[in-house]
């Protein structure tokens, strides 16, 4: 992924008002994450953990979905859980199930998608190793590191689809 601005995130917002995306909580690292590594840029809201973001590039410009992670995660260190994206498997609270409004008539409508994600968003950091999931080691995958990538990237695209369908 490029680097993208703050002005850009903002702007990219398709699932919340302008100004909800005015109100965003920004990382204060953008100018220090790992770019080349990021198929997405993810965050939780500093201020509000239960709100989260994604950005994403699509079709030559940025797309930002607001997410709401559900309250209660289970946070048992024996169960383990699977990002419904990257397919990393964590415990301890690990995954969370992360909502987004539909745009457009269903999102008025009060419709929503959800999936399990890991709940730092650092899908592209566990599938390129460059992170330790809380699990510690992960699926024992023959699968190279580029094709999680695709993998991982077409799973984050018919997740957009969902939403903007």
């Amino acid at each position: 992924m490029r680097p993208v601005t703050e002005r850009e995130i903002r702007a990219s917002f398709v699932n919340c008002s302008k100004g909800e995306a005015q109100r965003v909580g920004l990382p204060g690292d953008l100018e220090n994450r790992p770019w080349e590594d990021l198929d997405f840029l993810g965050w939780r809201d500093p201020g509000a953990r239960e709100r989260a973001y994604l950005v994403v590039e699509r079709d030559g410009g940025l797309v930002g979905i607001a997410l709401r992670a559900a309250g209660g995660a289970f946070r048992t260190f024996t169960a383990r859980s699977m990002c419904s994206l990257c397919f990393t498997t964590h415990t301890s609270g690990g995954v969370v199930l992360m909502t987004a409004r539909r745009t457009g008539q269903a999102g008025r409508q009060g419709n929503s998608v959800g999936q399990y994600l890991c709940a730092d968003l650092s899908c592209s950091l566990y599938i390129r190793g460059k992170k330790t999931a809380t699990a510690g080691r992960g699926l024992d995958e023959s699968l190279p590191v580029a094709e999680k990538i695709t993998r991982t990237r077409g799973k984050l695209e018919g997740f957009l689809d969902q939403l903007t369908g």
